[in-house]
């Protein structure tokens, strides 16, 4: 009974979530073109028609092809779970690894094998999207061999960290009773902070290059822009994202003192110097406001009740057969319980992601006004609708679509908001 209800519960979630996405969708494919031919006011002397167009026709297109794949990506998921997918590949890792190999090695053979199949079933989307998609409005800057080449960097980092991490937490699981839970999330919370230092030293250097920046005029005013803030970094260096995108960014990698300031050259090459500075200055409005770390702290969070849930589920039949996997209760589930959590889990925690959204939009505000404290308002605004524009961001999104799922407040409302402080401080 409670298994049927599951599977009544996981279904009328799954669709009514797709349902949500569709609608969202087509309201701002609809509002989107509706103004397209017309810049808006606030930006009609700076946007041109042309690049305003330009930037409804890849806001609808990324749409148009998001909707194919969020309606493949449901109909995939049904059949892991509720088709018995995953049950099938179970039994047939399960006899071919564990008599001869044991438990343990059955269990990552099958995490092994459900990664390497969904990566295969990925695979056409990620090409249409870099070589169709992103490459028709001219952002792709990545070639075959390079895109093959990420393929296999990342699986093969994936294998290296991912299996004995994996190994850890299946130990885990097995030897520390009924609050296996707790100590899972104890050691992923460790391994999470450990790739914060790890990572931008040892991993991001196998897929791009970064350089010390060399551009003395604009090492000189971040310096001083740090000493200002308060702030220190390991340095600053510049990531040739050139060679995949045309996309700008900057960013901060790492923790504590081990911080580096990360500009993509793509950026660089687009930005006026006190621009730049500007938008160093909204990254370190941030860590003023601490956002990083309570968004650090809010996803902790978040993992220990999901992992407090997931050992409660993991020693329910029901839970597994409700999701389409005929379990042997006599023996653990490690394994599939943490692949069937994982893949029901993001249906649920869908509707929450307003939430998500109308929180890290409030704090951009907040970072947005603190650049404008110590550097110019003008200059980040300039650079902001240099990288509105250069990354064909719609400049008239639906008010709708933009409060459910945007992270960052759109055009018109972070730039008015940015004049109102200009306007304060005059």
């Amino acid at each position: 009974m409670q298994a049927s209800l599951l599977s009544l519960v996981f279904c009328v979630v799954l669709l009514a979530s797709l349902a949500v996405k569709f609608w969202l969708a087509g309201r701002q494919m609809r509002h989107v073109h509706q103004h397209r031919h017309a810049v808006p006011a606030p930006f009609d002397a700076t946007i041109a028609l042309d690049a305003h167009q330009r930037a409804a026709d890849y806001t609808i297109a990324k749409l148009r092809f998001g909707l194919v794949a969020e309606g493949f990506s449901a109909a995939v998921l049904i059949v892991w779970t509720l088709l018995g997918g995953l049950d099938a590949l179970n039994g047939v890792v399960h006899d071919a690894i564990a008599p001869r190999w044991g438990d343990m090695a059955y269990q990552l053979a099958l995490f092994a094998a459900f990664s390497v199949m969904g990566s295969v079933i990925e695979l056409p989307f990620d090409w249409w999207r870099t070589f169709r998609l992103e490459q028709q409005f001219g952002f792709n800057r990545m070639t075959p061999g390079l895109f093959f080449a990420d393929l296999v960097k990342g699986a093969a980092v994936g294998a290296v960290i991912g299996l004995p991490l994996l190994a850890a937490v299946l130990w885990v699981m097995g030897a520390t009773g009924g609050l296996w839970w707790l100590w899972a999330w104890v050691l992923l919370t460790g391994f999470m902070l450990l790739m914060q230092v790890i990572y931008p030293t040892f991993i991001a250097p196998l897929f791009n290059k970064f350089e010390p920046l060399a551009d003395a005029e604009l090492s000189a005013r971040v310096n001083g822009l740090m000493q200002r803030c308060g702030f220190q970094s390991k340095g600053f260096f510049v990531m040739d994202g050139s060679k995949r995108s045309a996309h700008g960014n900057a960013y901060f990698a790492g923790l504590g003192r081990a911080k580096r300031v990360v500009f993509f050259d793509t950026l660089l090459s687009r930005l006026q110097t006190p621009e730049i500075e500007a938008v160093l200055a909204h990254e370190l409005g941030h860590f003023h406001h601490k956002h990083v770390l309570l968004r650090t702290v809010q996803v902790i969070g978040m993992s220990l009740a999901g992992f407090a849930l997931l050992g409660w589920l993991a020693g329910q039949a029901w839970f597994y057969v409700g999701l389409g996997v005929t379990p042997n209760m006599m023996v653990p589930n490690h394994a599939l319980a943490l692949l069937l959590f994982s893949l029901a889990l993001p249906a649920f925690t869908f509707f929450i992601s307003p939430l998500m959204a109308r929180s890290s939009r409030k704090a951009e505000f907040e970072a947005d006004a603190y650049a404008c404290a110590h550097t110019s308002g003008a200059d980040l605004s300039r650079a902001l609708l240099k990288l509105y524009q250069d990354n064909a961001s719609t400049l008239t999104p639906d008010p709708v679509y933009a409060g459910f799922y945007y992270s960052h407040p759109p055009a018109a409302e972070r730039l008015a908001a940015m004049q109102r402080l200009s306007g304060a401080a005059a």
